[in-house]
């Protein structure tokens, strides 16, 4: 374990969050460019040593290459095990320890100067999500339904989304992700965005802040080795049907999630509303009375 000493932003430790970031051994030169982003928005951090998928002996209990070739079409890629490997030791770490939040960060982002302020802002948040995705890399729709910030929102994405640079965890999402999703049986960023399967609850932070599309080498697969790691075009007999059962879940249950918190700011913003306006009547009144009083 190696934690950096740099300065930590005192609310956040007050609210029990811990930063992780997750880097291999090799990669020394994006440890340094992490942790003077990360020492710029005023947070330590605790460096989680990727696993190297050249490392690994297969078979391995901790990855199914039935099921990640019956459900995502694709042979074994070496890298991709380490990554999604590594993300669930960082969720085994935050439920180790006394923290109740953790920021998992990947080794290749770009932060924005409000990181703090919305960190706080969204952990003053936590009952609305399990999960709080700060990036990606699709460009799918995102619904917002609360202020987070000035500038941000909470939203909820109805579709599929790629990418896990960097989110924000509880204890409960950490503890599905050591207890259910092993072995590995997808990708990371598509096995934790089924997190309505387990009854847990995902959000967005829009505009998306944490750019993870820096254009730095892949460190999971390069563009040549890429098609190494696809199968025959036939395979899709069982992936299509496996996404399209995985969309229509999707679909089907955030959506009533996304009405109901839609409706729930609706009521709020209502009430607000009427508060201020029976003040303001008050005040009225008020500054009536005191003018017509006799002197």
């Amino acid at each position: 374990m190696e934690v950096d000493e740099g300065m930590n932003n005192a609310r956040l430790a007050a609210a029990s969050l811990t930063v992780f970031l997750i880097n291999l051994d090799r990669a020394g030169d994006r440890l340094a460019a992490m942790q003077a982003k990360l020492q710029g928005s005023g947070l330590s951090f605790e460096r989680v040593a990727a696993v190297d998928g050249n490392s690994i002996d297969f078979p391995t209990p901790k990855f199914s290459e039935i099921s990640f070739r019956f459900m995502h079409g694709r042979r074994r890629n070496p890298g991709e095990i380490g990554c999604y490997l590594s993300h669930i030791e960082c969720a085994r770490r935050l439920l180790a320890s006394q923290n109740e939040f953790a920021l998992i960060l990947e080794d290749d982002l770009e932060f924005p100067p409000d990181l703090v302020d919305i960190l706080e802002a969204a952990l003053e948040q936590d009952a609305r999500w399990d999960i709080l995705r700060l990036s990606s890399v699709s460009a799918g729709r995102k619904f917002d339904f609360c202020k987070l910030t000035e500038s941000r929102s909470l939203a909820i994405a109805l579709t599929r989304e790629k990418g896990s640079g960097a989110y924000l965890i509880n204890r409960r999402a950490a503890r599905w992700f050591v207890e259910k999703l092993l072995p590995m049986r997808l990708p990371f960023d598509l096995a934790f965005d089924l997190e309505f399967f387990r009854g847990l609850k995902s959000a967005f932070v829009t505009p998306v802040p944490i750019n993870q599309q820096l254009g730095l080498p892949s460190q999971i697969q390069g563009l040549r080795q890429r098609r190494r790691y696809h199968r025959s075009r036939a395979h899709y007999l069982t992936v299509i049907p496996c996404r399209a059962f995985i969309e229509a879940s999707r679909l089907l249950t955030r959506t009533p999630r996304l009405v109901a918190l839609l409706l729930q700011s609706r009521i709020a913003a209502t009430r607000r509303r009427h508060r201020e306006l029976g003040a303001e009547i008050m005040a009225s009144l008020n500054g009536t009375t005191q003018l017509g009083d006799p002197q």
